[in-house]
């Protein structure tokens, strides 16, 4: 097996966290889900622990922002790792536009991720969102 580093692992965490990012936003629901492990579960506010690929599929389809938000995603922290698998944490601001077509700020929040290395593709195991207080 070859050596990965603490580098490699960042960046692919890094790497994943933006992929689904820019899915949701564009709403392309299969390409988020592709980011789910099997049996994976996102943890969203108002909604609960979402599990498995077809619950996931039927949440993430039923969100349409067809550019209408974007999620900005910071301060990714990898707090444990090894080749295998690695936990995340990082700030959220999801920014909305509204109907005359300015910018403002929806939510913010924390993302607890936990994510498996998959042949070299980072997948999330867990999904856990909190809104800042």
């Amino acid at each position: 097996m070859e050596a990965v580093t603490y580098a490699d692992v960042v960046a692919g965490v890094r790497a994943a966290i933006a992929r689904y990012a820019h899915a949701v936003d564009d709403g392309r629901a299969d390409d988020v889900v592709a980011l789910f492990a099997p049996g994976g579960s996102a943890d969203i506010p108002g909604t609960g622990v979402i599990t498995g690929t077809e619950a996931l599929r039927s949440y993430f389809a039923g969100q349409d922002p067809r550019g209408r938000s974007r999620h900005v995603v910071v301060n990714t922290l990898v707090t444990e790792w090894d080749p295998r698998g690695a936990t995340a944490v990082s700030d959220l601001v999801v920014l909305g536009r509204g109907r005359d077509g300015s910018w403002s700020v929806r939510v913010v929040g924390r993302y607890q991720d936990t994510l498996r290395n998959d042949g070299g593709t980072w997948l999330f195991r867990t999904r856990t969102l909190r809104f800042a207080d």
